[in-house]
């Protein structure tokens, strides 16, 4: 039978353990002379840094043309995190020190976007895994990137496939998103194989803006939300630091270097890459942009007085209402469109954006803690603006149409989300469906039909699950008695499929979503012990203007495909390699043929070990 124990689990359990074996050798012997009551060390710290003394930076933007393609270039690059530690290095898009310009786009006018590579040494090397899947020692000197339009409804060869890998100076790729969708908030950030969290983890993630005629991101916008100055991103991160200041992709000395770790979480919070940093705000109506661009961490957020704020909209767009809320929880990737006055302000008044959840039992007995707070907002002597928060957001002649109800699923999926554990290290894997990446047992709905996916997670933790391609609703999560379920159904070694009918097992009723996570989603925080459920419709090719099940080269630099149909991809081999690689190397790396989308934990570390599986929507 397999175990379900997490990382964290498995670190308290080691340290209580002495550190034996492998990790003992690591951390030593203690001397004759050692006190025996000093604690084996578990985490790493950062160096003390005073909060509130950078300014919040606002990253640069870049406005996409039907007629005139966007640059997008990866560099090895240097950036002060914090006005007390020196510069370090970074890897980040165009001419930004540390993540990418923020693209605004148009609903209906395609997005060309020549993308290219120009990546030194990673700047991570002795951190990256090569026993992960598909992960090789080029890596370390030539990083490879593969850049994903996180939320767009988008063609397969251009979605950013974990396999569709680009090495340094090696060419150019095209890369063409439709924009045939809602206006909404969508972000760019890489997704290669193996090392997905070391790329984005170093910078490599940016903003993605969606527009059209109702939400025009102008002062005038029919919609009366707050533009210019007054709309700003937030992307907020985690993030360890050395004492030299280098960014730390490590949390803790009991996993060795080079080892995959599992994920954890930060003790410095980051907003546009600076550590806790300030803004001066005219006292009244913001539209804040918000995004948990974390590698591991769920947050409860919230302002320091408990003042109220609206969220406006999520991942697809605006919700039919202002949603009045003191707080809010956001997991990684999620995105949340916050209208915040602050008009009660008096001069000089401050409030901090801070985060209350604690992390779970397992990382807090091995030192790890929460990050308190993100930044901090000052109350300038400017009005600022003072129009009323909109009542409604959809519906009637000058607002986009209202959410309808969510639709009636034709079929049930049921998927599973499991920590298959062994005594090794790395300690465990993260899996969906009890599968790895290269199984060949993957989801194939079917274009045009309306699925509810029960997302059943018999971990304690939390895992965001994003879905490429399309956004989907909520319906709801209902508790699992995760103990039962699994001696009732016993789970097979890895590599068989296994995601039992949970029925049975529940604990008590389904609860709907908050309202603040009610409308169109991409990504959704799967909540430990729990089965939750979406409502997603699988869209036709007639309905995409492309053919979502067409096949496609991994080589970015070429750009051809072939119809679903007319030939179907064999799954690669356990060696990541797939069976039938062209030899002849186009741009540094074997070719082979590609098919379909993936899904995936949105927890950076567990996407690359392996809690990512492809899946195809089939005619």
């Amino acid at each position: 039978m397999g175990q379900s124990v997490n990382r964290r689990q498995f670190l308290w359990g080691t340290a209580t353990a002495a550190a034996a074996g492998a990790i003992a050798g690591r951390l030593g012997t203690p001397s004759a002379g050692a006190d025996p009551a000093i604690p084996v060390p578990t985490i790493f710290h950062s160096p003390d840094m005073a909060p509130y003394v950078d300014e919040l930076p606002v990253p640069g933007t870049s406005t996409s043309s039907p007629t005139t393609p966007i640059e997008i270039v990866a560099r090895t690059t240097s950036t002060r995190f914090h006005r007390d530690q020196p510069k370090v290095p970074t890897m980040a898009y165009n001419n930004e020190p540390y993540l990418g310009p923020t693209i605004e786009a148009y609903v209906g006018e395609q997005t060309t976007v020549h993308y290219r590579s120009e990546l030194g040494e990673h700047i991570f090397a002795a951190d990256l895994d090569t026993s992960l899947h598909g992960v090789s020692e080029r890596y370390r000197g030539q990083p490879v990137t593969s850049m994903h339009l996180h939320g767009g409804a988008t063609p397969p060869e251009f979605d950013g496939n974990p396999e569709r890998l680009m090495l340094p100076h090696h060419g150019t790729a095209l890369f063409e998103f439709p924009n045939r969708q809602e206006a909404g908030h969508l972000w760019y950030h890489d997704h290669a194989m193996g090392i997905t969290r070391a790329n984005v983890y170093a910078g490599l993630a940016g903003m993605y803006f969606l527009r059209d005629d109702h939400d025009t991101g102008v002062p005038d916008n029919p919609l009366g939300l707050p533009a210019g100055a007054y709309e700003v991103p937030l992307i907020l991160q985690e993030k360890i630091f050395g004492e030299d200041g280098r960014q730390s992709l490590r949390s803790t000395p009991l996993v060795p270097q080079g080892l995959w770790e599992g994920g954890a979480v930060g003790d410095r919070g980051l907003v546009n890459g600076k550590v806790w940093p300030k803004m001066t705000v005219d006292r009244g109506l913001y539209r804040f942009r918000l995004i948990n661009a974390a590698s591991t961490s769920v947050w409860h957020l919230f302002f320091s007085n408990r003042m109220p704020f609206w969220v406006i909209g999520n991942e697809g767009g605006l919700l039919n209402a202002p949603v009045r809320t003191r707080s809010f929880m956001a997991a990684p990737a999620e995105r949340f469109d916050l209208l915040v006055d602050f008009s009660s302000l008096a001069p000089g008044e401050t409030v901090d954006l801070c985060n209350d959840l604690a992390p779970p039992f397992q990382a807090a007995v091995i030192g790890e803690g929460a990050v308190p707070r993100f930044c901090r907002f000052i109350a300038g002597t400017d009005r600022g603006d003072r129009r009323p928060v909109p009542t409604t957001l959809r519906g009637g002649r000058t607002r986009p149409a209202r959410i309808p109800p969510i639709a009636t699923p034709q079929r049930i999926r049921r998927v599973s989300v499991s920590q298959p554990y062994e005594l090794r290290l790395p300690p465990a894997i993260m899996s969906l469906n009890n599968l790895r990446y290269a199984d060949p047992q993957i989801e194939k709905p079917r274009a045009g039909t309306t699925e509810r996916w029960d997302i059943i997670n018999i971990t304690p933790d939390s895992h965001p699950i994003h879905l490429h391609l399309v956004m989907f609703r909520i319906l709801g999560r209902r508790p699992l008695r995760t103990v039962d379920y699994q001696v009732a159904n016993p789970q097979p070694p890895i590599g068989t499929r296994w995601a039992p009918d949970p029925s049975d097992f529940y604990a008590g009723p389904m609860r709907g979503p908050a309202a603040w996570e009610a409308g169109w989603k991409d990504t959704v925080r799967a909540v430990g012990g729990h089965v939750t459920s979406i409502v997603v419709r699988f869209p036709t090719a007639d309905e995409l203007g492309f053919d979502p099940d067409a096949v496609f080269s991994s080589d970015p630099t070429q750009s051809w495909t072939r119809p679903s149909g007319a030939h179907e991809v064999a799954p690669p081999s356990s060696s990541g390699h797939a069976h039938h690689a062209r030899a002849t190397p186009v741009h540094g790396l074997a070719t082979k043929d590609l098919q379909g989308y993936v899904w995936h934990c949105h927890i950076l570390d567990h996407e690359d070990h392996d809690m990512m599986l492809r899946y195809r929507v089939v005619p």
